[in-house]
C-alpha cells in the first residue's frame, strides 16, 4: 500500500496515527505531496482524488481510497478486529456521530479559517481561493469562532468521560487531536477554561502512536 500525503499536516497525521495504532506502518510506502507547490491541485493528483486533498491511500491493485474516515475504516477493519471505529452497532454509531462533530466543528472550521482568513500556504494556492478577500476573511473569522465554540463543546464532553466517544480511544479522538495541531499552527490555543480538553490532550499525547507528533506541526509560514 502507498499513502500519498504531506508529513506534518493535520489530516495526514490522522492516518499516520491510525497506522501506528494498527501496527501497519511497515506495510505502507509514503509518497510526499508538495502542498506548497499546489501539487495536490494538479491533474496527476486529481486523477487519484478529485477533491484535491491529502491523504490518499493507494491499494496494491491500483485503486484509491480518499477521505480520512474511509481510509480509517479500511485500515481498522483489515484484520477483522476494529479498535478505532467500533465493534457493536452502538459503538459504531456513537463514534461516527462524534467523528462528524469533530470534522464539522474543529477540523473543517480551523481549515477554513486558516485558508481564508490568513495567508494560508502561500501565493501558489491563491488561485484556488475566492478572489474576494474581504468576504473570504470575514467567512474565515466566523469559522475561527466556530472552532473555539467546538473546543468548548468537546471540553464539556470530556468532563464526563475519558475519550471523545466514550470509554475507548477512537478515530474521533484522532480527529480532535489533529484539529488541535492545526489550531496550534493557526495561532488558536485551547481556552484557559477548557481544563478537561487540555488534560485529555496531554493524556492522548502520551500514547505510543501519538507521542512526538504533538510537536510535528507544519510550518504554515513557509
Amino acid at each position: 500500500m502507498k499513502i500519498h500525503d504531506a508529513p506534518g499536516f493535520p489530516n495526514p497525521a490522522r492516518i499516520r496515527i491510525v497506522l501506528a495504532e494498527k501496527g501497519l506502518e511497515s506495510q505502507v510506502q509514503f509518497v510526499k505531496v508538495d502542498l506548497f507547490a499546489a501539487e495536490h491541485k494538479q491533474s496527476a493528483f486529481l486523477a487519484k482524488n478529485p477533491a484535491g486533498v491529502v491523504p490518499v491511500l493507494e491499494l496494491d491493485d491500483g485503486s484509491y481510497i480518499s477521505e480520512c474516515v474511509a481510509i480509517t475504516e479500511y485500515l481498522d477493519n483489515l484484520d477483522g478486529h476494529p479498535i478505532l471505529t467500533g465493534k457493536t452497532p452502538r459503538q459504531k454509531a456513537v463514534i461516527h456521530m462524534m467523528q462528524k462533530r469533530a470534522d464539522d466543528q474543529l477540523i473543517d472550521a480551523v481549515g477554513i479559517y486558516f485558508h481564508h482568513a490568513t495567508p494560508g500556504l502561500g501565493a501558489r494556492l491563491l488561485a484556488y481561493k475566492s478572489p474576494e478577500w474581504a468576504h473570504r476573511h470575514e467567512w474565515g473569522q466566523r469559522h475561527r469562532d466556530k472552532f473555539v465554540h467546538g473546543l468548548r463543546y468537546f471540553d464539556s464532553v470530556l468532563r464526563g468521560q475519558p475519550y471523545i466517544a466514550g470509554e475507548q480511544f477512537s478515530m474521533a479522538d484522532i480527529t480532535v487531536f489533529a484539529a488541535l495541531l492545526h489550531g496550534d499552527a493557526a495561532g488558536i490555543a485551547i481556552p484557559d477554561d477548557c481544563a478537561a480538553l487540555s488534560a485529555w490532550r496531554a493524556n492522548v499525547s502520551r500514547r505510543p502512536s501519538v507521542k512526538n507528533r504533538s510537536g510535528q506541526v507544519m510550518d504554515m509560514a513557509a
